[in-house]
Parts: C-alpha cells; sequence; structure tokens
C-alpha cells in the first residue's frame, strides 16, 4: 500500500512535467526579416515582388499601411493574403494591434489602417500568405 501511495504521489508531483509519448513539437514560427526602407521592390517569391509603405507620413492617431504586390512583368497581384501587427517593441504588447488582415481596394493595393497613439519606436510585422502557407514574414521599424 506504501509503494502504491508514493507513486501516486510521484505522479501528481510530476504531472505538468510529463509530456505524452504521441506528441510532437510544433514548428518554431518563421522569423521576422527586417525589411529594407519602403518603397522599395522586395522578392516576395521566385515569382513576385511587394513595395509597402504608409500613405502618408505616419502621425499619432491612423495612418494607413499600403503593400502593393506584383508579378516579375510588373502586374498586379492579389491572390496573396496580408496581415499585419503593429506595437512597440519597447512596450511590447500595451498598444499591439494583433494581425488584421489588409483590405484589398479596388485597385489591387492591400491597405491597413494603423493605431498610433503616442509617439515612440514602432514596429509593423507583414505576414504574406498563399493558399494557406505563410509565404514571408517581414517586420518595418520607424520611430513617431
Amino acid at each position: 500500500m506504501r509503494t502504491l501511495i508514493l507513486a501516486v504521489l510521484a505522479l501528481v508531483l510530476t504531472a505538468g512535467t510529463l509530456t505524452p509519448s504521441h506528441a510532437t513539437a510544433a514548428a518554431p514560427p518563421q522569423a521576422y526579416k527586417q525589411l529594407p526602407k519602403p518603397g522599395t521592390r522586395i522578392p516576395l517569391d521566385a515569382s513576385h515582388v511587394f513595395t509597402y509603405g504608409f500613405a502618408a507620413a505616419p502621425k499619432i492617431g491612423t495612418s494607413i499601411m499600403r503593400v502593393e504586390i506584383f508579378t516579375l512583368d510588373g502586374k498586379h497581384d492579389t491572390s496573396f493574403t496580408v496581415k499585419g501587427d503593429a506595437d512597440m517593441p519597447s512596450m511590447r504588447g500595451a498598444h499591439a494591434s494583433g494581425d488584421q488582415p489588409f483590405v484589398l481596394s479596388n485597385k489591387g493595393v492591400y491597405l491597413l489602417p494603423v493605431r498610433l497613439p503616442m509617439p515612440g519606436d514602432w514596429e509593423i510585422r507583414l505576414t504574406f500568405g498563399k493558399n494557406g502557407k505563410t509565404v514571408l514574414r517581414g517586420s518595418y521599424l520607424f520611430d513617431l
């Protein structure tokens, strides 16, 4: 009986540290690549490039982030999904918008309103997807 009690006690104490044999480790999320300056044509995949930037100089309040995706021959491509997350790296989580989907305009431009409530260092993280898979994750740091 004493052996049974000790075995149960050992299981209770280690319950939070045991991993089932069938469990698999989740793949780590793809890191965010530092993006070159806004307006630069950036390779997205083997057959696409994109540009990004604010529609006007960002200021306190709401600013509009624009993303345009092109085929290598210069035609707009609207077959991607684009998400954006704005946050202050020095206060991670305090002002995070969370991943928000860009909305596609009639002209084939991806648009996202970005809330910037205070001055300081900001980061916009962009995630590009196609056919349910992440193609690229990029990060843009700027000062407001």
